[in-house]
């Protein structure tokens, strides 16, 4: 089953289920008015959404057609947004921007930072900078949309509890990042609002694709069209969903309607850009300067600035599962 929130004036949206080809939707407004509504009552109104959807497929609903432009955030104010250290190739790789030194936290226990949630971006939204050069950069991930979670959660109860999946772009202004880290209490200025993709899919609607609380589907990034990344999500991921959710409930309950991110999508290689039709690339900037600092004594990717375009989806069979993100960067 497909979900998404159509802009319709008001701060949640409206809620409409999207057909397989993601050419359709049709409301679920009898059902559930918006997406935080389902959730609270998952339950109940989770069969009933999935029997319209069968419906909308079936060509027994017309429906009408969906324009991903029209969609906000699934849900464009959260309760919680988490995000985690799912993949450890990542930490390494970005460890003196992030201001991680300990490295055996970071492979024996994810870490985590809690985001800001009163805002989300739709996935057509502009990136908006106040500043050029404040090193923008952008984090592909993978994110899950949870029920309740009580504190001190099993593994199993943790796996059970994840009820949509869908991408996002954890933006990040990295000239920020030390000055949060180390003159704040984490993660703020450095985080303006975080992108998601249009659509979120159950886990069961992912078929083979979702498999051990990981989703085993390339993410393709572009920057300005042209290839910058395609890792894949399942490949390298240290920490499952599972596992984030565990730790995000180690010391508190969560509430449904959490989103907890998988950290930026990374993949163990030795490339650098430009890559390859058939490369792995990477799916934020500050890794692939990295990169390029290790092979050629300097970085040679430049961060974002005003202008510039960012597209990310997960892809299967040539298609964009959950939408794309596509978002220009802007001077506010």
């Amino acid at each position: 089953m497909k979900l998404a929130t159509l802009n319709n004036g008001r701060p949640d949206g409206h809620l409409v289920i999207v057909s397989s080809d993601l050419t359709r939707c049709v409301s679920a407004g009898r059902i559930a008015p918006t997406l935080q509504a389902a959730l609270d009552d998952w339950s109940v109104h989770a069969p009933a959404l999935t029997a319209l959807a069968a419906q909308l497929d079936a060509g027994a609903i017309a429906g009408q057609p969906f324009d991903p432009a029209a969609a906000l955030a699934p849900l464009p104010r959260a309760y919680q947004w988490i995000d985690g250290s799912g993949y450890l190739s990542h930490l390494e790789r970005v460890r003196s921007l992030k201001g991680s030194k300990d490295a055996e936290l970071q492979s024996g226990r994810p870490l985590l930072y809690q985001g800001g949630s009163d805002s989300l971006s739709a996935p057509t939204a502009p990136i908006r900078i106040t500043d050029p050069d404040l090193a923008l950069d952008f984090e592909a991930e993978v994110a899950v949309i949870i029920g309740a979670v009580p504190m001190g959660a099993t593994k199993a109860q943790a796996s059970a509890a994840i009820r949509l999946v869908t991408v996002c772009n954890d933006v990040s202004l990295r000239r920020l990042v030390v000055d949060d880290l180390q003159n704040g209490f984490g993660f703020f200025h450095a985080k303006p609002s975080t992108s998601f993709a249009p659509i979120v899919v159950t886990p069961e609607g992912l078929g083979t694709s979702w498999r051990d609380n990981r989703l085993h589907l390339p993410v393709r990034v572009e920057v300005n069209g042209t290839l910058f990344g395609q890792p894949n999500a399942g490949t390298d991921m240290h920490f499952d969903f599972a596992d984030l959710i565990v730790e995000a409930a180690r010391t508190r309950s969560l509430a449904s309607g959490t989103i907890l991110g998988g950290g930026t999508v990374s993949n163990r290689h030795d490339e650098s850009l430009p890559i390859k039709k058939d490369g792995i690339g990477f799916a934020c900037i500050a890794e692939a300067r990295t990169v390029e600092k290790l092979k050629y004594g300097r970085a040679r990717t430049p961060f974002l600035k005003p202008s510039d375009t960012v597209r990310i989806g997960a892809m299967a069979d040539g298609k964009s599962v959950f939408g794309d993100i596509f978002q220009k960067v802007v001077l506010a």
